[in-house]
């Protein structure tokens, strides 16, 4: 682990820690661009302790502050967090409720933090659905940190892969007709262009907490080639440690992208 890593935990890690032994085994040279997050587990977590599922939510932001944290400090250069779903809607309405204000919560006391640390806030779905007042959070936190040049921090709220295709195809149709453009022509870049997530590298490492073996909806075309890591963890006990551990478990795969490596090659002799 170089120095100047280390040097950016620098009084939060112990050294000879376990945290200190899990970062010194982190390379800094193979660190995932991107990471995506789906952030499960806050329901279970409170029914483990028999409180109502808001506690587990309100629990889940300390969760959100050390990951957001943890990541600059290691200079990941995206990070998206997957927060509120279009089928969370379904939700009882004071659920709903408590996760807006939770939102809203968090911004408001974060603001500076992430303005402090030179991270981009941004948002990805159809926020304009979405209460006026966590809009207008949202736009403010947008605003304020626009010209940051640190992480990104996108948080996916009212967002579904799905939906996103449906309003990326409906942008590319629009297209089509203005420009005339033949449809035997469009290509993967054209549809890139128009996904929320334009002009970002697609997630090299997305982690989902509570064990659960699915991808729940979340960023169906950018994980095409996404190493997946999986932890029983609920997302309200997921701490630094956890994410060092996802770390050097991406690092430990071997990334083709459909292809052979090298001594793959060799062996096939092809």
């Amino acid at each position: 682990m170089s120095n100047s890593i280390k040097d950016d935990f620098n009084g939060l890690i112990e050294s000879g820690s376990r945290e200190g032994q899990l970062l010194d085994n982190i390379d800094p040279e193979r660190l995932p661009r991107h990471i995506a997050i789906i952030m499960d587990g806050n329901g279970r977590w409170a029914r483990r302790r028999l409180l109502p599922r808001v506690a587990g939510h309100r629990a889940g932001v300390d969760a959100v502050r050390d990951t957001v944290e943890t990541c600059a400090r290691l200079g990941i250069r995206f990070l998206t967090l997957y927060a509120f779903s279009v089928e969370n809607w379904k939700r009882p309405v004071f659920e709903i409720e408590a996760l807006m204000t939770f939102l809203k919560e968090y911004l408001r006391k974060e603001i500076d933090n992430l303005d402090r640390n030179r991270i981009r806030f941004r948002t990805i779905g159809r926020t304009e659905e979405l209460d006026e007042t966590v809009r207008l959070e949202l736009a403010q936190a947008i605003e304020r940190t626009a010209s940051n040049s640190g992480m990104t921090l996108n948080v996916a709220l009212n967002y579904g892969g799905r939906v996103e295709m449906v309003d990326a195809f409906r942008h590319l149709l629009a297209e089509w007709r203005r420009q005339n453009i033949d449809p035997a022509d469009v290509s993967e870049r054209d549809i890139e262009r128009h996904l929320y997530t334009a002009g970002m590298p697609d997630p090299d490492l997305l982690i989902r907490t509570s064990g659960e073996l699915r991808v729940s909806n979340f960023l169906l075309w950018q994980i095409a080639y996404s190493e997946i890591y999986v932890t029983e963890t609920l997302w309200p006990d997921f701490r630094r440690a956890n994410l060092f551990s996802a770390i050097i478990e991406y690092q430990k795969r071997d990334r083709r992208y459909g292809g052979l490596t090298e001594s793959q090659l060799a062996v096939t002799g092809k």
